[in-house]
């Protein structure tokens, strides 16, 4: 078996490239084929965990589009941002700290003959590889150390898409521009131009595309219109600040967007939950009026709690608890609301804690990345809801938090309302911190607090495939894959 790869590259980060390369997995899997998803690198701190360790969230749910069991191979280097000039480097879904600390051009020549490995071994099990790239492969200061781009294109002898977002302005220009700035022999494997999030009449575009295709050679195989909830979350950062609701809004939720706010698409499905309003609060004025809110994930927890408190959100969130308002804190966001974070080993940083919870947390050398069941203790006021809920998600922490001895002694004690350490709530009720991510994936959580259910992943993948079969050009997927 020696699969047929189709590559979706983009003129720019955001253009589209992830949600495309989901649509077009399930859209070959729903053909019968066997289908895998592969990015050679993703730059992200979405992550999830896989048999193997962890790769990026996109290649994660483009996996389950494609109804494959998610694997290491499908995203073999992926880089977790830690701050502008550093990431942690997961190789093949391990922690490689020598990676980490070598110069970033210096390392595709280490890792490129896994990812090429990792690859050749996809290409051998399935009927067809879906291909996503990253950012825009006409970086031309990037060209000679290029591992996810058009060196995996040639490898693979990709039949490429080249996406831009046609509601930023200036798409048949980064299109031109793009291929024009390839070499030749990879100006060859493009096969279609694709016009993202168009919006109005797409007979208003001509001549454009028809002129583009003359100095190129290149159809444009499709124009998508604008599609605010297909249902996906945005793979690369919180693209989308716009708060809007299904039906009327009965809850809004404030969700803390520090820098490295990390498994953010998480909560994606309180977008999708009727009457729940999800608004990214950078500032204080944005948790005016929320009802819950919520500290999420951090890849440098200390540093983005020096933002935090740099911003005032520090006193907007203690407030916020004071008045007996729904506090809830993820992973780093409930190391956030302790007492202290001690860093002896240099992984994150030492920092004093918000106090809202009696915890101190220690960072360890060792990191957990492991699959979680658990179900809810008794928990009481605003988050009682939740009293003997079963749960399923995911760890991924370098950080092991313990109630502080001191105050336990002194009787403010936290109640742990999730065995072996995932989570506590405050003496009041209203302050809640779990290790456990996708929390709001799981349906039975969403039917305790909502008492309702969001679209299923399979009602959101089908979707996506008939949204393509829909506007591309007749006979457009079936060539791509065409012997």
């Amino acid at each position: 078996m020696t699969a047929r790869c189709v590559m979706v590259l983009g003129t720019t980060s955001g253009a589209g490239k992830s949600w495309l390369t989901t649509a077009l997995c399930r859209h070959y899997a729903s053909r019968g084929l066997k289908v895998a998803p592969f990015k050679a690198q993703n730059m992200s701190n979405n992550a999830r965990v896989v048999a193997g360790g962890e790769i990026g969230s996109a290649q994660y749910f483009q996996s389950l589009a494609a109804q494959a069991e998610p694997e290491v191979r499908m995203n073999p280097l992926l880089l977790k941002p830690e701050a502008d000039t550093r990431s942690q480097v997961v190789l093949m879904g391990q922690v490689n700290e020598a990676l980490s600390n070598m110069p970033w051009r210096g390392r595709s020549l280490h890792v490129w003959p896994q990812i090429a490995a990792a690859l050749d071994e996809l290409m051998a099990e399935n009927d067809v590889v879906v291909i996503e790239g990253a950012g825009s492969p006409a970086e031309i200061n990037l060209h000679a150390s290029d591992i996810v781009n058009m060196r995996v294109a040639l490898h693979a002898n990709a039949r490429c898409l080249l996406v831009s977002d046609i509601d930023r302005g200036g798409a048949f220009a980064h299109l031109y521009g793009t291929w024009a700035l390839l070499p030749a022999e990879a100006r060859l494997l493009i096969h279609g131009f694709v016009l993202n999030k168009f919006r109005g009449d797409a007979s208003l575009l001509a001549p454009a595309p028809q002129m583009l295709q003359d100095l190129t050679g290149v159809p444009t195989v499709a124009t998508l219109p604008m599609w605010w909830q297909h249902g996906l979350p945005e793979e690369d950062g919180v693209f989308d600040d716009r708060t809007r609701a299904y039906g009327a809004v009965s809850k809004t939720v404030a969700v803390i967007a520090y820098p490295r706010i990390s498994n953010l698409d998480e909560f994606q499905p309180l977008k999708n939950v009727p009457g729940v309003r999800l608004v990214w609060a950078r500032a204080p004025a944005d948790c005016a009026g929320a009802d819950w809110i919520v500290l999420p994930g951090s890849k440098a927890t200390a540093t983005d709690l020096a933002w935090l408190r740099t911003q005032g959100l520090d006193r907007a969130v203690a407030a916020h608890a004071a008045q007996g308002g729904a506090v809830l804190g993820v992973c780093g966001g409930l190391q956030m609301l302790g007492e202290a974070l001690i860093d002896t080993h240099g992984i994150d940083g030492n920092a004093p804690g918000l106090g809202l919870l009696p915890l101190v947390t220690q960072f360890d050398l060792q990191k957990t990345v492991r699959h979680t069941h658990t179900t809810f203790g008794e928990l009481h006021g605003v988050w009682s809801a939740l009293s003997g809920v079963a749960a399923a998600g995911y760890e991924i922490h370098h950080g092991q938090t313990a109630q502080h001895p001191a105050m336990a002694a002194g009787g403010n004690n936290a109640r742990e309302v999730l065995a072996d350490g995932l989570g506590w709530q405050n003496a009041a009720g209203n302050v809640l911190g779990v290790y456990l991510h996708g929390l709001f994936e799981d349906p039975r959580v969403l039917q305790a607090l909502f008492g309702a259910s969001a679209p299923t992943l399979e009602t959101v993948f089908n979707g996506l495939a008939d949204f393509i079969e829909t506007h591309f050009e007749p006979g457009v997927l079936d060539q791509l894959i065409a012997p």
